[in-house]
């Protein structure tokens, strides 16, 4: 890490241990739902497209933003961010093991000053992430909203897994992710309802995102009917999943944006930053 990187990182840590931060904690926080949960609610959508993009928008803002990657088997966000994957054993898994581990060694920085990554290491075994209970999430969760002003956590559609409820249950506001395909109000009611049977809150998990969309025949409106808030549409652009592949990001990097997702990502960043 630059020393300019560090010196960023430093300061948004310097929150973390101060004792006066009890009184002075309510008036620095800008928002009020600081953690965010995305969940895609079927397949062809890219969550890690759209929180990436997200992410950079909220940091030019001037929001100390941190992406988390809960995709904990197969994490992908490092590549988005144009960051190096951690070493097996480092990142997500190191700060779950322990409560006395430095977050600074563990969070990546990204090109941008206020933006910053934590996630996995895809060297990580599978079954090492089985061992996590509620309490562990809870704990990561509450010190990185301590630490940041957002927090942006991508959540896998894994039921049994604890880090897609545990993730539900202590984000402040979610979104479903969707796009054009039939299964998608059956999957999130289907999620809501074992979310809800288990005791977790999902009235926050109402909006959802429409994405890489291609005109094509879809019925829109169930989505209305049956309870939920569409709050951005998102087109499909061969040249955002181009950068993502490139390890760029398309809202930064290229030179001419769509106007239609230029337009929604942009609205969606000031929903958030706006609250």
């Amino acid at each position: 890490m630059d020393r300019k990187r560090k010196s960023a990182i430093n300061s948004i840590f310097q929150k973390i241990s101060a004792k006066d931060m009890i009184g002075a904690e309510i008036n620095d926080k800008k928002l009020i739902y600081s953690v965010v949960g995305f969940i895609p609610a079927c397949e062809g959508v890219d969550n890690t497209l759209l929180i990436s993009n997200l992410g950079y928008l909220l940091a030019k803002q001037g929001l100390n933003t941190c992406i988390v990657d809960f995709k904990v088997f197969f994490p992908n966000l490092y590549h988005a961010l144009g960051v190096s994957p951690n070493k097996k054993g480092n990142g997500l898994i190191k700060v779950l093991k322990s409560d006395k581990v430095d977050y600074r060694d563990e969070i990546n920085s990204t090109k941008e000053e206020k933006l910053f990554l934590l996630s996995p290491s895809p060297q990580d075994l599978i079954e090492e992430y089985f061992d996590f209970s509620f309490s562990s999430i809870e704990r990561v969760i509450s010190e990185l909203k301590e630490m940041f002003d957002i927090v942006l956590i991508d959540i896998p559609n894994n039921p049994p897994l604890e880090f897609c409820l545990g993730a539900m249950k202590y984000c402040h506001v979610g979104f479903f992710t969707a796009t054009e395909r039939v299964e998608v109000t059956g999957n999130m009611i289907k999620l809501l309802d074992f979310a809800s049977s288990v005791g977790i809150s999902t009235a926050k998990f109402t909006s959802v995102i429409l994405m890489n969309l291609q005109d094509i025949k879809f019925d829109y409106k169930i989505i209305s009917e049956l309870g939920f808030n569409i709050v951005a549409v998102l087109p499909f652009v061969k040249a955002a999943l181009s950068c993502y592949l490139d390890g760029n990001l398309y809202i930064r990097d290229y030179p001419v944006v769509n106007k239609y997702f230029d337009k929604e990502i942009k609205r969606l960043a000031n929903l958030l930053s706006n609250q």
